[in-house]
């Protein structure tokens, strides 16, 4: 089972690391802060370049301590707030990632949910530190809290304005947005 984890904690975490690093950089065919920006003005979100460095820095920081089982039910609420809000995004495009619908984000908001449920693992550095086993408690909270705070995030950050141009570009029907 220790193996398992592992495994797991490696490709979930550093997947969702390296979404981040594309967000903010031009490392692993990203398109930059600039890149990162436009994405989530098309995507209806304000805040700019803060929000793309927000989201960007999450995610690095929760595949980080996620591949390293580093405050894991902490890491495990971190991504499945922002995959959260990545599948958001992809609803209205339906569940296969073919149609670029929210299948890969709903996968990855499962299996941080798993390890935030099982914990690290043996070799992780929260069994290193004293830390693990954390008590169920604390990983029922994270995959209650991640979720909830992903979808509070897309609602607060919502541009209306923004979602009816990024609507009018997908129809063909241009109209004036303020």
């Amino acid at each position: 089972m220790d193996s398992g984890l592992l495994v797991l904690r490696l490709v979930v975490g550093l997947l969702i690391a390296g979404h981040g690093v594309q967000k903010v950089s031009h490392r692993l065919g990203g398109d930059g802060l600039a890149g990162g920006t436009e994405e989530f003005r098309r995507d209806g979100f304000r805040g700019g370049r803060l929000t793309a460095l927000a989201a960007g820095g999450s995610q690095i920081g929760a595949g980080l301590f996620l591949a390293a089982g580093l405050l894991t039910p902490l890491a495990a609420m971190a991504a499945m707030g922002v995959m959260t809000v990545a599948g958001t995004v992809k609803w209205r495009k339906g569940l296969w990632v073919q149609n670029d619908g929210y299948e890969y984000p709903l996968v990855l908001v499962a299996a941080s949910a798993a390890l935030a449920l099982t914990g690290p693992g043996h070799w992780s550095l929260d069994r290193l530190l004293g830390a693990a086993p954390w008590p169920l408690w604390v990983g029922v909270a994270a995959i209650v809290i991640g979720p909830v705070s992903g979808l509070l995030t897309r609602v607060l950050l919502n541009d209306p304005a923004l979602s009816a141009g990024t609507t009018e570009e997908r129809t063909g029907h241009a109209k004036a947005v303020d």
